[in-house]
């Protein structure tokens, strides 16, 4: 390992200035990025759990789907008004401040984590949920967009392998301290005692970590030059004349019209989709094990961010000592079918054993290899694309795909809790083949394309 981690920070200094400041200063945003993300996103079930109720999660994934609308909306518009890189800084601003304020909230006597009476009718709970559920169609997917407009395909080969191992980094520390606050472990328990203040420090601190991201990106903009900030450059020649002619605003729909428009985003969306429902049926039952296996919200938190934790470190080994190599090795074409290939292993594994430790095991190498490997391949797919798609079209993609999977995901879930539980392993076995068959399907034809675009210095989006 120790050699892997010299050969590459070797390569950080043989490579051009501009290229290893983008690095350094993208994969530092995503380690702090990440950090914070798992953070709130472990501490939104529990403290929705707490307040609302674990019977109105699935409801809640499914009311997302509407409450995410306005808001990509109004990002939409952002898009057209100002620059790529303001845009990761105002959205780090936005949940940074506001998480800050909710970790106050969550101290208050009535509406906060203090009043221990669950009821769907504390707003609080649903508010901070839809909150959270924000990171990744507002945060998470804006730092890809920006991240893939400044690189080229070549770029994205040899550095989205490292900043994702940068951003498990941060999943790990940030786990790792989460799990020890909530434990009272040392020096910890001397500095929080009460379940609220474990709650209130955690997400206030990962809050304060997205306040520094505007910081470093500003840095990186004025470090390196803008002809080294083009990405994909037929991509870049097509919005340049555009701007020049006047035809860079291109409304708010501009993103959901391409999306319907163009095949090449549904196979993304499939991307995003059969992963996230497949991940929302093994997420419900995790949520309901650390339930029956906890005494109080402390408990319930800490064995999700156990949870959390591994899956970051699963992800991080994969990121640092795999991606690079397969891209590089593979391609983007035969990535994309790996990706489905393996979940079916996986799968297959949770059928036959279907035990407690099976899940976990599943749950935790499946979103190790979305985080480490498919994450990067996936967005690495967008950079042949005009601007509208990069950030408007992905917008809906990394939304909807989600918090779509996840209802249909949830709706499952509640249908199955319904019948007999000795029909429930044929159900699942059925259910996990034909997402997977359908998910083999979609990369082929997806990853097809993608080489076609890169061997012809084509730009997807353009008439």
């Amino acid at each position: 390992m120790s050699s892997r981690f010299g050969s590459f920070f070797k390569s950080l200094f043989t490579v051009e200035k501009h290229e290893r400041v983008k690095v350094i200063s993208l994969t530092i945003s995503f380690f702090l990025i990440i950090a914070a993300y798992t953070i709130a996103r472990e501490l939104k079930d529990s403290i929705f759990v707490a307040i609302v109720g674990k019977s109105y999660l699935p409801i809640a994934k499914i009311i997302t789907l509407v409450i995410l609308i306005p808001p990509i909306l109004f990002y939409s518009m952002l898009v057209d008004k100002i620059r790529r890189y303001q845009l990761l800084c105002y959205y780090s601003l936005f949940f940074g401040i506001s998480g800050i304020l909710f970790s106050i909230l969550l101290g208050h006597s009535t509406i906060g984590i203090a009043n221990t009476a669950a009821s769907p009718h504390r707003l609080f709970g649903w508010i901070f949920y839809f909150f959270v559920e924000g990171y990744s169609p507002f945060l998470v997917s804006v730092f890809w967009a920006f991240a893939n407009s400044i690189n080229a395909p070549s770029e994205a080969k040899n550095n989205y392998g490292f900043m994702v191992s940068g951003s498990k980094l941060g999943g790990i520390i940030s786990a790792i301290i989460a799990w020890a606050v909530l434990k009272e472990c040392r020096p910890f328990c001397y500095i929080v005692t009460s379940d609220i203040a474990k709650h209130q420090a955690l997400l206030g601190v990962s809050s304060l970590l997205l306040l520094i991201v505007p910081f470093v990106i500003i840095r990186m903009m004025r470090s390196v030059s803008g002809k080294y900030l083009h990405g994909y450059e037929a991509a870049y020649k097509v919005e340049k004349h555009r701007a020049k002619e006047g035809e860079s605003e291109t409304g708010v729909f501009s993103g959901l019209r391409m999306f319907v428009k163009y095949p090449y985003l549904l196979g993304i969306f499939c991307m995003v989709f059969f992963y996230e429902i497949i991940n929302a049926v093994l997420g419900y039952l995790k949520i309901g094990f650390a339930q029956s296996n906890s005494e109080s919200l402390s408990d319930v938190s800490g064995y999700l961010f156990l949870v959390i934790l591994a899956t970051h470190l699963t992800g991080f080994i994969i990121s640092f000592f795999g991606t690079k190599a397969l891209l590089n090795k593979l391609g983007e074409r035969l990535c994309l079918l790996l990706i489905p290939s393996l979940t079916g292993i996986l799968l297959l594994y949770l059928m036959i054993s279907y035990t407690q430790l099976a899940l976990i095991i599943v749950y935790v190498v499946m979103r190790g290899i979305n985080y480490g490997f498919s994450y990067p391949v996936r967005e690495s797919l967008y950079i042949p694309t005009v601007k509208e798609i990069k950030f408007k079209s992905k917008s809906w993609v990394d939304a909807f795909g989600s918090k779509f999977a996840k209802s249909t995901g949830s709706a499952f879930n509640y249908a199955v809790d319904l019948v007999s539980p000795l029909l429930a392993i044929p159900i699942y076995s059925a259910f996990f083949a034909f997402i997977i068959g359908v998910w083999v399907l979609a990369a082929m034809l997806l990853g097809k394309r993608f080489d076609k675009a890169v061997a012809n210095n084509e730009v997807i989006g353009i008439d």
